[in-house]
């Protein structure tokens, strides 16, 4: 089966590789179409062709200027037009992300089944233009949602239950020596945006008494008034970490945090956690609790109780408590792998291929 991925922003390049490198290694012919990765080292491509047909100037000049959105608005629609070449080729257009979805809805061309992922369940910067995400997922034929709470949150939008598949997002597994007495280290990683609730992270560790927080990612908003917040609590690690930088991280850490608000169904910066053996507490927000909840891997606490986030965190500081959510977290590692991931998604392909 020739399958075409199209992430045209490079927003989720990890999951990219992952997922293409899966589906390759199942049988399939996998070409990734997408653009260069604005800020850091990505793996190579293996046993998949990687195509950087979107934004050849803009991604190279710029990397959050907002001088990039001019010149990325006129190189968009020559990368759907490469885009549409290379569909045309291929039993399946499978889209993990939409770019610019105002202009996509336009652009977007037909005549292949075609798949949509929904890693946001509604997109944050276009998640008040419900019609215009009504329309374009009327676009496709089926749509990928990590959790069956993604699912019924897109059924309510009115997308057809026949169309919706739930596939566990897997995790990034990793095996780095995990400290064996990691004391109360705790970690905020990943992307700093709002919506992750940092604010809420940093209320929580201030009542664990003897905790240290580190903070672990890179800056899309402005910080100073996390670092007012924190104080001397927390270590700051900012930028775009790479693998191994973000293994030394996970080795020195006891339980990694995510009060995140619902606006995603599933965190990729969770999976990397549990996939190294760190267990978490997380709010439960999108799918964010499914994985805790079914291999033990931490606590779920009900979103925006930050006493009950602080509470989860020092229960699992006790005693035994650390080692059974330790032992959860590699059980996740173990069954969430990206080899069942490509067979459940090859089982969506083949509904679709005529």
């Amino acid at each position: 089966m020739r399958i075409v991925l199209a992430d045209p922003a490079a927003f989720t390049p990890q999951y990219d590789h992952e997922l293409a490198r899966a589906l390759s290694a199942a049988g399939a012919d996998v070409e990734l179409v997408t653009s260069p990765f604005r800020f850091g080292e990505i793996p190579a491509a293996d046993g998949y062709r990687r195509s950087e047909a979107f934004y050849p100037l803009s991604s190279r000049l710029f990397r959050r200027s907002r001088l990039r959105l001019p010149v990325k608005a006129v190189e968009h629609p020559a990368g759907m037009l490469r885009l549409a070449r290379a569909c045309s080729r291929a039993d399946v257009a499978h889209f993990q992300w939409l770019a610019w979805p105002q202009l996509d809805e336009r652009l977007l061309r037909g005549g292949v089944p075609s798949v949509f992922t929904a890693h946001d369940l509604l997109p944050r910067r276009s998640a008040a233009r419900a019609a215009l995400w009504q329309r374009l997922l009327a676009r496709f034929d089926r749509i990928v949602v990590h959790s069956e709470r993604g699912k019924a949150t897109l059924a309510g939008l009115g997308v057809p239950d026949e169309r919706l598949r739930v596939i566990p997002h897997p995790v990034f597994a990793s095996f780095p020596v995990l400290a064996a007495d990691p004391g109360r280290t705790l970690l905020c990683l990943g992307v700093i945006r709002p919506y992750k609730g940092l604010l809420d992270a940093i209320a929580a560790a201030k009542q664990v008494p003897g905790a240290r927080l580190i903070v672990a990612g890179d800056p899309m908003e402005p910080i100073d008034h996390y670092r007012a917040a924190a104080g001397e609590l927390a270590e700051w690690r900012l930028g775009y970490l790479s693998d191994a930088e973000i293994d030394a991280t996970l080795a020195e850490t006891a339980v990694a945090l995510f009060p995140y608000r619902a606006e995603l169904d599933q965190s990729g910066a969770l999976l990397r956690a549990l996939g190294a053996g760190v267990p978490a507490v997380v709010y439960d927000v999108g799918g964010l609790g499914d994985p805790i909840r079914t291999y033990g891997a931490g606590r779920v606490v009900e979103p925006g109780d930050v006493k009950g986030f602080a509470r989860a965190i020092r229960e699992l500081l006790t005693g035994a408590a650390l080692a059974e959510a330790r032992a959860g977290a590699a059980r996740a590692r173990a069954e969430l792998t990206w080899a069942a991931s490509a067979q459940a998604h090859l089982a969506v392909y083949e509904e679709i291929v005529k």
